[in-house]
């Protein structure tokens, strides 16, 4: 066994000794040829926590796209094989490390660590990432809010600029990220025309959106233009890449229309400054939240507040997540991949 280490916030100079296994079952990946190379472990280090840090009993681990980006290394920066995955882990705090404040053993909180991890029975999170569970929910269901929540409300917002009476293209709109933009988006008083594949629409209709298309249709673009009468979105949420990029250029507003790209799912897609010129005039916005946090902190912590207001409001309510068993990791992140899934998924340790 190995002894943990934390410092109690409640009763200062006091410290606790926790004690806990010295291995944990983990799913590394050991190639960048994508999913199918994630395996499970048994004798992964359980990570102790450093300074900043906390460290959770990991509960429910989001899977995100950017755990399949990483695994076919085209996630800008990302971990080298093998590394243990996940970015995005929810649990109950055992340990905390040196100059951590506000948070103590015992608490249970979401949190976001790039460097990876998650998928796996403990994670060591930067406690500046680590944001309380909400009184009421599971931590399952806090799983987003520091990752799908954010993104789909700077994509509105600070970025998007959306305001009442505006019209919103919104793709992938039955995913994590996607559902928390819809909501949104008509609690902003927006006209949502949401994209997804026709399995999908039923869902995305409960969500409140005006008007649902097939996410793959040849005359995506024309549709959204005769859906607005000729004159385009005001504001493109952007994650399918692919030959859906182009689409998603052609039916936003000439001059004032915004597309905030923050995903690729569907691969990389060029445009030139020539483009910008002659053939979409258009505003273009990357976001990365990640970086946007480091970045613009002051914007990002609007974004939080504005989450804070909304959770309070009632207008983002808990979701029960798809879960799966941590063995079933592979499984959930290709389905994902195959854009199949609907929602948050999960795993659970």
């Amino acid at each position: 066994m190995t002894g943990f280490v934390c410092r109690s916030i409640n009763k200062p100079g006091r410290v606790i000794a926790v004690t806990g296994p010295s291995t944990m079952r983990a799913l590394r990946q050991t190639s960048l040829h994508g999913p199918q190379d994630l395996h499970l472990i048994t004798d992964a280090p359980v990570p102790a926590p450093g300074p900043g840090e906390v460290l959770i009993r990991v509960t429910a681990a989001g899977v995100n796209f950017v755990d399949v980006s990483q695994s076919r290394g085209t996630f800008a920066g990302g971990p080298q094989p093998p590394y243990l995955a996940g970015i995005e882990g929810a649990g109950e705090i055992i340990a905390v490390g040196e100059g951590v404040t506000g948070l103590e053993p015992g608490a249970h909180v979401v949190g976001v660590g790039i460097g990876g991890g998650a998928f796996a029975e403990y994670m060591a999170l930067p406690a500046a990432a680590a944001l309380p569970v909400p009184a009421g929910w599971a931590d399952e269901q806090a799983l987003g809010l520091l990752v799908n929540c954010p993104t789909a409300l700077a994509a509105l917002k600070p970025l998007g600029a959306l305001t009442a009476g505006q019209t919103v293209l919104i793709h992938a709109a039955a995913g994590g990220t996607g559902q928390y933009a819809v909501k949104m988006a008509k609690h902003y008083g927006a006209t949502v025309i949401a994209a997804a594949s026709p399995a999908k629409h039923e869902v995305v209709s409960a969500l409140g959106a005006d008007h649902v298309i097939d996410s793959r249709r040849a005359d995506l673009a024309a549709e959204v233009l005769r859906l607005t009468g000729g004159a385009g979105a005001d504001l493109v949420l952007e994650s399918a890449g692919g030959t859906t990029f182009e689409a998603s250029l052609t039916a936003v507003k000439r001059v004032t229309g915004r597309v905030v790209v923050y995903g690729l799912a569907g691969g990389e897609a060029p445009i030139t400054n020539w483009d910008l010129v002659y053939k979409h005039q258009i505003h273009l916005i990357g976001l990365n939240i990640g970086i946007l946090s480091q970045a613009a902190p002051q914007v990002f912590g609007e974004v939080m507040d504005e989450m804070f207001k909304l959770l309070a409001a009632g207008v983002l309510t808990p979701v029960q997540p798809t879960t799966y068993a941590l063995t079933d990791g592979p499984k959930a992140l290709a389905e994902l991949e195959a854009r199949t899934t609907v929602g948050k998924l999960a795993l659970l340790p």
